[in-house]
């Protein structure tokens, strides 16, 4: 976020490791940013924001350390996410909103590696609030080397 000057990603934006090495590109995107503040959703703040009853409800950050304890790492190796296709704007008073995903079929975002990288992905099961309209849908992805 620093080094881009922004809180949004967009197209020419880079991410960054711990040292500052970048390690992918956005080369293109068909929206206009892409979230970095809103954070994962998970078991603790589902059960903060929504009460009780969703602790047991499935989240990104379950994704990320199994995806991550599958690969050898543990939740120490975890860093801070960035929400592609969501919506998280800033309120006048600094309040950050969750609202409709800015996501739609055949929506994409282009990433190109500039190094080595390991990439895990939540396609977020949220269903509690409108960052993907109630109704989690599945993603697409294709890699090519």
């Amino acid at each position: 976020i620093a080094a881009q000057r922004n809180i949004f990603l967009r197209t020419g934006a880079a991410l960054l490791s711990n040292e500052g090495r970048v390690m992918m590109t956005i080369t293109a995107t068909s929206v206009d940013y892409h979230d970095t503040i809103g954070g994962a959703c998970s078991c603790e703040s589902n059960t903060l924001r929504y009460g009780h009853h969703t602790k047991a409800q499935h989240a990104c950050v379950d994704n990320f350390l199994d995806a991550n304890v599958r690969a050898g790492r543990g939740k120490r190796d975890m860093v801070s996410n960035i929400n592609f296709f969501m919506n998280v704007p800033v309120e006048a008073d600094g309040a950050l909103g969750i609202v409709d995903g800015i996501s739609a079929p055949g929506l994409t975002v282009d990433l190109r590696a500039e190094m080595d990288v390991v990439v895990v992905v939540s396609n977020c099961p949220q269903i509690n609030n409108p960052c993907n309209g109630f109704n989690p849908t599945p993603v697409r992805m294709i890699v090519t080397a």
